[in-house]
């Protein structure tokens, strides 16, 4: 519902046969594709002859010269790429359909049928993405899991097996060594043939590098050659789509199949990213792909994207394993428009696939997620001070993360950097791959690390964190008065863990935005203590489990991530999916909420909004509030000393003058007037509607010349006997275009925009005609009185 302006540029080049060509299956709007449709009430207009039972302007087109065309024309009711759909026609289209299928169902028993698959076709085509998606995050795991295996080592048993698999027959290992198996050999025991030594660590760092410049330069050799839409998380574009943009090909069959592929590659390269947000974005792309077998949602954007709402929900559910969190999710941080059907649908999506997920079993612990725990220890009420600590720095980080991602993100659009994807991808996975090699924590992969950090130590953990655990005794915990409980391994556990926070923090800021696909690495906490800390002497008894080093973890992977996405809801529910438990409840709400506070003391954008400003996309965030005083005429077109605003009249134009209209300008629409002298408004008229409309009755209808009188009206004005036959485009006309008057406070303009899904509304005085606002131009306006150069934001 991004108001597609009409002041934006490039759609007069379009051809008949170039807009028919663009409404291809292919590209499937994709979340993305066209624009130019609009306020025509009515449902896909015929063009001048419009003249199905049911739509306002087909029925007062009864006496059009048109009236023999009985089929819809092609390409009418559609939209162009970086267009906006206009959510009022949709709906009317539906509501349209909807009244048709019912006043017929009771006619014959095969229209009964079609009713009933028309009313059932939301839930079948949420069923097939729901399926979707719990496959291909099945096979992403799975094929994730033994490509990053592969950078250490191989299974001579079984090829397709990864490390953990290949020793589970093995009945040579020890509890000590659990991951050594005869079965598994590292490279350099296959290159050299010895398995400790200088020589063998070397030849394992080289092939560990090796193997993650291999992904990482075959991930963004396929994203560049055939799929460019596949890079990066694909949720600041989800979310643009849902509001009503359209980018083509954006979810599209090749954006799934490259997007796939290519984030197995990019998780197994070893970079600082995640997969959760990308899985969001296949996810969608299986929920537009399916939405083209039933009709009602292939031929309506809005409600096409009342599946792509469900589709987000599936998506969180099998990055998570959190079926009710990816539904709050797509409520509260994706959707823009989302009915109560709606819900009902994405809590059955996210279901159907967690339950195929489930069902796959991809990690081999009958769970939806490598990194689910359990915490059966309660938390003390003293906790609460460190839990609202790790808040402020999820806030902080968060922040701070957002500024430093930006700014290099931006540097990256402004510099000749920003020409080589692949130079830049290979550089920084190099850099990740070396520096990571040598510390065990940013050696492994991202699910395996927070699956470390979060599971609580106990006596079948052979974690260097948990190697004080071995001198438990059966009858006393901790020695009285000594520190014997914690080994050499913990404090040295400690200094990698702090190196590998470091480091992701680094790397994580240079890896978001790079031309792979790439979600937000989940930063996570370690907690430490000793029970003869003045904190837990007061508290804790001695020998008792006092605090839960995991749950610290947790809670502190939720405060970073919320600092930096801003969710709140969404992301409590996800982590407490994640770990079973109602009774960590009030420290995750703690900590998420003060990291929103604390991030939004430094900005109030989250990092997706972030990009969407960055990539100049016309979104109008509902979030944000509009707070100046400013009048509709401080920000209409066309302003003081501008050319006077383009308009069509009703009855007195020629073809020739019409068409000259629709060369010498960019606009996007027209509003039609009475005549040039009242301009008094009579309604509206898309550009890509009469350009279909002239070609369409030129093939259609004989006597159409360049001096025919083209009229917007009912009956057709008085003519001379010798004109040429005059053509009629009432069909096409918008006879009910929002307006407001000159006078109108900018806030309320606003928010009708925001609410009602506006492309452009028309400023009147007194009922003639003075402007237009597009919704380009309101954040242009928004742009200024933040003090930022309008044109920076814009699309290009």
């Amino acid at each position: 519902m991004e108001s597609e302006q009409l002041f934006n540029r490039g759609f007069g080049r379009n051809s008949y046969n170039s807009i028919t060509s663009a409404s291809s299956d292919e590209e499937l709007l994709d979340g993305a594709g066209v624009i130019m449709d609009f306020h025509t009430t009515e449902d896909d207009n015929l063009l001048d002859g419009d003249t199905s039972p049911g739509t306002a302007a087909g029925a007062s087109s009864s006496t059009h010269l048109l009236d023999l065309l009985e089929e819809p024309i092609p390409g009418v009711g559609t939209y162009d790429d970086f267009h906006t759909i206009d959510w009022v026609r949709e709906k009317c289209k539906d509501r349209e359909r909807h009244r048709k299928i019912n006043s017929k169902k009771k006619e014959s028993a095969w229209e009964f049928t079609k009713s009933l698959y028309d009313a059932w076709s939301g839930w079948l085509v949420v069923t097939l993405t729901g399926l979707a998606s719990g496959a291909l995050a099945g096979v992403i795991d799975i094929a994730a899991d033994w490509l990053n295996d592969l950078k250490e080592g191989v299974c001579l048993s079984a090829m397709w097996f990864n490390h953990e698999q290949c020793c589970w027959d093995s009945n040579e290992t020890t509890f000590a060594e659990r991951d050594k198996c005869p079965q598994w050999k590292t490279w350099a025991e296959l290159i050299l043939g010895q398995a400790e030594g200088p020589g063998s660590y070397i030849m394992n760092y080289f092939m560990f590098t090796f193997w993650a410049l291999s992904f990482a330069f075959l991930a963004v050799s396929l994203v560049k050659v055939f799929a460019p839409y596949a890079c990066g998380s694909g949720i600041p574009e989800i979310k643009t789509i849902l509001s009503g943009f359209i980018i083509r090909g954006y979810l599209g069959k090749w954006t799934l199949m490259i997007k796939t592929i290519t984030l197995v590659l990019a998780v197994a390269s070893g970079l600082s990213l995640g997969k959760e947000g990308p899985l969001v974005h296949v996810a969608c792309c299986c929920g537009n792909i399916f939405s083209y077998l039933f009709p009602k949602y292939s031929k309506n954007e809005a409600k096409k994207r009342e599946v792509l709402s469900a589709a987000s929900a599936a998506g969180v559910s099998v990055a998570f394993g959190a079926p009710i969190g990816g539904v709050l999710f797509s409520l509260e941080e994706v959707s823009y428009y989302f009915p109560l059907k709606t819900l009902w649908r994405s809590f059955f999506a996210a279901l159907v696939a967690a339950f195929v997920l489930r069902s796959i079993n991809p990690f081999g612990n009958s769970r939806l997620v490598l990194f689910y725990v359990e915490y059966h220890t309660p938390w003390y009420l003293f906790e609460l001070f460190p839990f609202i600590l790790l808040g402020v720095f999820g806030g902080l980080w968060g922040a701070f993360f957002i500024r430093a991602n930006i700014a290099w993100c931006r540097r990256r659009k402004s510099t000749r950097f920003g020409k080589y994807p692949v130079l830049e991808v290979i550089t920084v996975a190099a850099i990740t791959a070396i520096v990571a090699f040598p510390n065990p924590y940013t050696r492994q992969n991202t699910s395996e690390l927070i699956k470390e950090l979060f599971t609580d130590c106990g006596p079948l953990e052979s974690s260097q964190l948990c190697q004080y655990r071995s001198q438990m005794n059966g009858s006393q915990a901790y020695p009285a008065g000594s520190d014997a409980a914690a080994a050499p391994g913990v404090y040295s556990a400690m200094w990698q863990l702090s190196l590998a926070l470091v480091f992701k923090i680094i790397m994580t800021i240079f890896t978001f935005g790079l031309k792979v696909p790439s979600g937000l690495f989940i930063p996570s906490m370690l907690a430490y203590y000793h029970h003869d800390w003045f904190l837990f002497r007061e508290w804790c008894e001695v020998g008792a489990d006092c605090i839960t080093p995991g749950l610290y973890a947790m809670v502190g992977a939720a405060a970073c991530l919320g600092g930096v996405t801003r969710m709140t809801v969404s992301l409590v529910v996800i982590v407490f999916e994640l770990t079973g438990g109602l009774e960590y409840i009030v420290p995750l709400m703690a900590a998420v909420m003060t990291s929103k506070w604390v991030g939004d003391a430094f900005g109030r954008e989250g990092i997706y909004e972030a990009h969407i400003r960055l990539n100049g996309y016309p979104f109008l965030d509902a979030k944000e509030e509009f707070t100046h005083t400013t009048l509709a005429r401080d920000v209409m077109r066309p302003r003081r000393n501008d050319t006077p605003l383009a308009v069509l009249t009703q009855d007195d134009m020629t073809l020739a003058e019409l068409q000259n209209i629709i060369s010498e300008t960019s606009y996007n629409g027209f509003p039609v007037i009475v005549s040039k002298e009242s301009q008094r408004l009579v309604g509206f008229a898309l550009r890509r509607d009469i350009t279909i409309a002239i070609e369409n009755a030129r093939r259609k209808q004989e006597g159409i010349m360049l001096n025919s009188r083209v009229y917007f009206t009912q009956h057709a004005p008085t003519l001379p006997a010798d004109s040429p036959r005059p053509l009629k485009l009432r069909s096409i006309l918008d006879m009910s275009p929002f307006t407001v008057t000159d006078h109108t406070p900018m806030e309320i303009v606003v928010d009708i925009f925001r609410k009602l899904g506006l492309r452009q509304c028309l400023v009147t005085h007194n009922g003639r005609l003075l402007g237009i606002i597009t919704k380009k131009d309101i954040l242009r306006h928004m742009a200024q009185m933040a003090n930022q150069d309008p044109e920076s934001i814009m699309f290009n």
